[in-house]
């Protein structure tokens, strides 16, 4: 079966989300963790040096920024030893990794209206890419454009796992793509790949996409539920409405973690970085019940008990990543919000 080449669509401005503010879900990350755990590595000593709160990822509505999880994908690579990784992860994701998204999935009456939900409702997982499905000969192509900073390679790896266990798991366990390609380089556990996709696979590829055989993607599914599909379906328009409205918030937040090493940068420099007056800054926060500097202070807090747990991080190191000019302010500031200093904190972590 051919498949020729299929170029990807370009991204308007209003399609991209602003550097630096792209968030995922932490149940994603929460995957991570579980992969992490099984091959008996410290996931909160990871989570920690990423500069992710660990504790997060008992809320199933909480977000991390992306640059974050980049990081975090980095250093399970290391930990772990295997460039593989992802594929592993793909496994630890469940029904309910994704709120309603994967019962509206496994409702679905073909592959192919299973796929229309995963572009439809992506965003409920991620901001930090775009996905693209169409026909390109006798295959449907399913393709994942960055729109913004690239993306661990691991983190795509798991994602086209989960894109083909997905198919699998619907339609058949004997299912298999006609051809994975991904920009990655390589990699020494390629076995662990070809085991997984038993598809041809590109690597140094110029596109991350899969191609699927047309013909499987409109029978209908055993699962197929198509009340409880548009139910889930209204849970999610749901969740994404308040995202949006959530947004703002979300990306103050990201963006103070990306810049606190560098001290506070103030309301004025986080409302440029993300291209708005101060004045409007304060106005849309005040709207969305909050505030720059509860923000600051909740950024703060959450990145300073990861931070703490993480022994190999010194409270002068913490104190510095956080924005503070010195320990003694930073102390001042963990007692304010704890109750204790912060090496009575850490001397709590497990």
């Amino acid at each position: 079966m051919e498949c020729s080449a299929f170029g990807a669509k370009p991204l308007t401005g209003d399609d991209k989300p602003m550097a630096g503010t792209a968030t995922a879900l932490t149940s994603w990350a929460r995957a991570i963790a579980r992969a992490l755990e099984r091959e008996g590595v410290d996931s909160a000593a990871l989570f920690a040096r990423a500069g992710l709160s660990h504790t997060a990822l008992d809320d199933p509505n909480a977000r991390y920024p992306v640059d974050a999880t980049t990081r975090l994908w980095r250093l399970a690579v290391t930990a772990t030893g295997d460039d593989a990784f992802g594929l592993m992860v793909a496994r630890n994701v469940g029904p309910t990794t994704f709120h309603a998204l994967g019962y509206a999935l496994g409702a679905s009456t073909t592959l192919h209206e299973a796929f229309d939900r995963v572009l439809r409702y992506f965003r409920v997982v991620t901001d930090a890419a775009d996905l693209e499905f169409g026909e390109v000969g006798d295959c449907y192509r399913f393709g994942i454009v960055a729109a913004e900073a690239v993306p661990a390679a691991e983190a795509l790896d798991a994602f086209a796992a989960l894109m083909v266990r997905m198919c699998r798991g619907l339609y058949v366990r004997e299912f298999s793509p006609v051809r994975v390609c991904l920009r990655r380089s390589v990699p020494r556990n390629r076995v662990a790949f070809d085991r997984l996709f038993r598809a041809p696979l590109e690597f140094d590829a110029p596109e991350n996409a899969i191609y699927f055989p047309r013909a499987e993607f409109d029978r209908r599914l055993d699962g197929a539920n198509p009340e409880l599909a548009r139910h889930n379906d209204e849970v999610l328009r749901r969740y994404l409405a308040r995202l949006q409205q959530d947004d703002l918030p979300t990306r103050v937040c990201s963006t103070l973690a990306e810049l606190l090493p560098h001290g506070d940068p103030g309301p004025g420099e986080i409302a440029q970085r993300l291209h708005l007056s101060e004045r409007s800054l304060q106005r849309r926060l005040a709207e969305a019940q909050t505030s720059y500097s509860a923000l600051l202070q909740q950024t703060r807090e959450q990145l300073a008990q990861s931070y703490l747990c993480d022994r190999g991080i010194s409270i002068s190191e913490v104190a510095f990543l956080l924005g503070f000019g010195d320990v003694s302010s930073f102390t001042r500031a963990f007692r304010r919000w704890c109750g204790q200093s912060p090496s009575q904190f850490r001397a709590g972590c497990a």
